[in-house]
């Protein structure tokens, strides 16, 4: 190498932002979370439709 090249430590790499990183994680867990079973406490049986005449 001559005295006129300048050699890199690293090499250049494409910064991401805190924020981006959070994020993606934060989608990366909601994705691969199964949606919870609903309460059976809570949930309310349908109302039946009653008939006309």
């Amino acid at each position: 190498m001559s005295a006129t090249e300048k050699a890199q430590p690293y090499p250049v790499v494409a910064a991401v932002s805190m924020r981006d990183l959070l994020a993606s994680c934060a989608a990366a867990h909601a994705i691969s979370t199964p949606p919870r079973m609903p309460d059976p406490q809570t949930v309310q049986r349908p109302v039946q439709d009653r008939k006309a005449a």
